[in-house]
């Protein structure tokens, strides 16, 4: 996790315009997330973003959920400052850093979201440990949605994914930046689940009503409630 660290500390101040050029169909997957969350545009809401980068599913919660409460948690202090920066109109915003690895939630939520986050996680047993602590940071009725990378369910359909995935950024980037720099921070840095595992773990933390809500080859946005 502290190259994880190092690496967002260092690509902060470009990270809204990187995206957009790695993530197909990010402004989709974006909007499938906040358009899951199942609560009346007024509702005084707890909202916690895991992992919220430099803002922009937050703001995108608070523009949806105006009355929102919402607490920001990012492993990166300099996505924390951006945040800062993307949200100071909204006085309701709380920041802390953290891992959420350790992270332990101090009150109970009406939803938690998390955008490209959780694949950072080492192995499959810290996700399943995240969805459990997720599930207990939750109040009933509470929801949880993840936008985030996927594998594949077989070698084949992963390697449709990667020639999907390297065809998109070369729209935007170079075959050599491709193959000397994203390739190989994502073979170095992510450690992906495949989609269906991550449907059984929500199930087996106790999360009811679990569904995918979007995707588009190894990117998905998935979730579930707190009976």
């Amino acid at each position: 996790m502290d190259n994880v660290k190092k690496h967002f500390e260092e690509e902060a101040q470009a990270f809204d315009r990187i995206v957009v050029t790695l993530i197909p169909g990010y402004a989709r997957m974006l909007e499938a997330l906040v358009a899951a969350l199942p609560f009346e545009r007024s509702a005084p809401l707890r909202v916690i973003d895991l992992g919220c980068g430099s803002g922009t599913v937050a703001e995108r919660v608070l523009e949806a959920f105006p009355n929102a409460q919402l607490t920001c948690l990012d492993l990166a202090q300099n996505m924390i400052a951006m945040a800062r920066v993307k949200l100071e109109r909204h006085r309701q915003v709380r920041y802390m850093t953290g891992d959420l690895n350790t992270f332990e939630f101090d009150g109970n939520y009406h939803a938690a979201v998390s955008s490209l986050a959780l694949h950072h996680l080492p192995a499959d047993d810290d996700k399943r440990r995240f969805y459990r602590r997720v599930y207990a940071g939750l109040r009933s009725g509470g929801v949880f949605y993840n936008a985030d990378m996927v594998l594949g369910s077989t070698d084949s359909l992963q390697a449709e994914y990667m020639r999907q995935w390297r065809a998109f950024m070369l729209r935007a980037i170079p075959l050599e930046e491709i193959e000397s720099r994203w390739i190989p921070n994502y073979l170095a840095e992510d450690r992906p689940a495949k989609l269906m595992h991550h449907i059984a773990w929500l199930t087996e933390a106790g999360f009811a009503d679990v569904d995918v809500v979007w995707k588009r080859y190894n990117f998905a946005v998935y979730g579930g409630a707190k009976p």
